[in-house]
Parts: structure tokens; C-alpha cells; sequence
């Protein structure tokens, strides 16, 4: 499993990003084609991810006229696996920036387009087997269960029953899951279920009507995902449990955040895992061939707690998520 870093590493060098700066697209001494493979907007986040790529295709190409990028969607593994194929076949890609659908059924697919000379940026969903990839772009995924994780036994003094939704089994999730866990350890906080509910509004509301009439008693709902968490609010209006419990989701929906803003006690806060890390990757993976610096190796974005004081400055109204 990847461990995560807290800060970008050194071969992401400073000089990298910083030649770059101000570079025209005559800078562009040929022509390069960069293909983005990225999960189809299934739910939220993925929908601000598809958002922000097409923004930054757009600013990129208008910058670099040299640089083509070419943007797939994919609604399941195996459709993003003859993705990658085809934009190696067919489009005869220099780099590829990946959001993988899943870990383990893209990670051969990514380590074939590696074995065909092409520079890959992997985003989010890290493969399960490292040093396939030149660059990982992320969000701290360990800090974003920690910090939930930190927060709720903050709020319950330490002691209390809780009930966990995960997202897709993917690396990053047990990464969220782990760092949640550990933040939680030595308190007598209890973990009365964990079940995935693969980052979807629908199957957290499923979930979480099922923990519901199961559990009569529960203190905190850590829904790890802020698509999870509106089906888990539904699911607790509905039940009419909303003086019992507060819930804790993470990634910077609007609609959520709009709630910490608010002053909902229901959803006290939220943790920042931004879907425009996609054009940070994106940027990134256009100065490998425009600096004159190495851009390889890890650059991993914050998850900072958005309380109500806070929340302000990440609200973006005119988003799509």
C-alpha cells in the first residue's frame, strides 16, 4: 500500500514549476498529445473531476498551442482499460494522466502504456503496485480519515458509538480508513458497522437505513464522502433521528458546505478533498515537457478541517460540485 506524503516530494522540484511560469506555446519545441482517462461523472466528486479537466484542457491548450490533450470518460474499469489502448494505439499519446476507476483492474492497463515509453501521471486512486507511475498527484487521503477521525472523538469526548460508510475498495480508501482508525485508537469509541457504500448517494442512504433499524443507539456517522452524506442525511430525516447523531463527510461539496456554513448541526463540518486536483496533474504533467526541470515523483494537496468559521473560502456556488 502507497504511504502518503504530507508535503510534494523533492524530485517535484521547485525549479520545475517555477521555469515554467510565463512560458508561451513557442516554448513547445514539438508537438505533444497528452491523453486524460478519467471515471465518467457517476456522482459528484467525479463530475467536478470531469469539470475541471475539460476547464484545464482548455487553458492549457490556449497557453501551449503545441500540446493537444485528449479527454476519455470511462463508466467501468474494463471500459477505461480499452480506453487506455486505444489512446495509445490510436492516438499515439506522449503522456497519460489516469484517474483510475479502480486499483487493481487498471494497474496492469497502466503498467502496459508505462511499457510502451509514455510518460504517466497517476491521480487519486493509487495503483496497488508502486513505481509504475513517473507522477502521483493526490489528495491525502490518510490525513482526510485522520482529521475526521480527530474531530469526532474531539466532539464525543472519546467515548461513543459510531458507524462508518467507506467508498469504492480501492488503495485510497483503505488509506482514509487507516488513518481514521489510527486517530481514533485508545479511545473507547466503538465502531459498530463498516460497510462500503462505493461514494454514491443512493447506496449511502441503503446503508445507513439499515444501520438505522439495526442500531438503536448511534453517537457519530463518519460517511468518508460527501455524495455518501446526503443519502445519509435523507436516511436520518426520514428515521427522524437528526437530535441524535452528527455526520462527518469529506471532499468539498457545495451543498455540504453550504450546510457548515449554515451552521447545521446535523453536518458540523467538513474535510477538503478537492476534485480540481485532475488540472493540478494535468499542469503538472505539461511542464514535464515544457520546464527545463525533471517534474517526476509525488505531490499531494492538504485536507484541512471546513468548520463554519472557515467554510467561506471554499464555497464555490457556480461549481458543479
Amino acid at each position: 500500500m502507497r504511504t502518503i506524503k504530507t508535503a510534494v516530494k523533492a524530485c517535484v522540484t521547485t525549479a520545475a514549476l517555477t521555469s515554467a511560469i510565463g512560458l508561451s506555446g513557442a516554448a513547445v519545441a514539438q508537438e505533444y498529445t497528452i491523453g486524460v482517462s478519467i471515471p465518467a461523472a457517476t456522482h459528484g466528486w467525479t463530475g467536478g473531476v470531469n469539470y475541471h479537466a475539460e476547464e484545464a484542457k482548455k487553458r492549457l491548450e490556449a497557453l501551449y498551442p503545441d500540446i493537444e490533450i485528449t479527454i476519455s470518460t470511462a463508466g467501468t474499469a474494463g471500459e477505461q482499460a480499452n480506453d487506455l489502448e486505444d489512446l495509445v494505439s490510436l492516438r499515439n499519446i506522449d503522456a497519460l494522466v489516469v484517474l483510475p476507476f479502480e486499483s487493481g483492474p487498471l494497474t496492469d492497463p497502466v503498467r502496459r502504456v508505462k511499457d510502451s515509453g509514455v510518460f504517466v501521471t497517476v491521480v487519486d486512486r493509487g495503483l496497488t503496485e508502486e513505481g509504475i507511475e513517473d507522477l502521483y498527484v493526490a489528495g491525502n487521503n490518510h490525513e482526510l480519515g485522520r482529521v475526521s477521525g480527530e474531530y469526532i472523538r474531539e466532539q464525543l469526548d472519546g467515548e461513543g458509538d459510531i458507524v462508518v460508510l467507506r467508498g469504492i475498495p480501492t488503495v485510497i480508501d483503505d488509506e482514509r480508513v487507516q488513518g481514521f482508525q489510527e486517530a481514533i485508537e485508545g479511545s473507547e469509541i466503538n465502531i459498530l458497522d463498516m460497510q462500503h457504500a462505493n461514494w454514491n448517494r443512493d447506496d449511502g442512504f441503503e446503508v445507513m437505513q439499515d444501520y438505522l433499524a439495526r442500531f438503536e443507539s448511534i453517537d457519530a456517522v463518519w460517511a468518508q464522502d460527501d455524495d455518501i452524506a446526503l443519502g445519509v442525511i435523507e436516511a436520518v430525516r426520514q428515521a427522524d433521528r437528526e437530535d441524535e447523531l452528527f455526520i462527518v463527510g469529506g471532499a468539498g461539496m457545495k451543498d455540504i458546505i453550504k450546510r457548515v456554513m449554515d451552521g447545521d448541526e446535523l453536518v458540523p463540518v467538513d474535510v477538503l478533498y478537492p476534485p480540481a486536483m485532475i488540472a493540478t496533474a494535468m499542469d503538472l504533467t505539461v511542464q514535464h515537457f515544457v520546464s527545463n526541470g525533471p517534474v517526476l515523483g509525488e505531490y499531494i494537496l492538504g485536507s484541512p478541517l471546513i468548520t463554519q468559521e472557515n467554510a467561506e473560502q471554499y464555497y464555490f456556488p457556480d461549481s458543479p460540485f
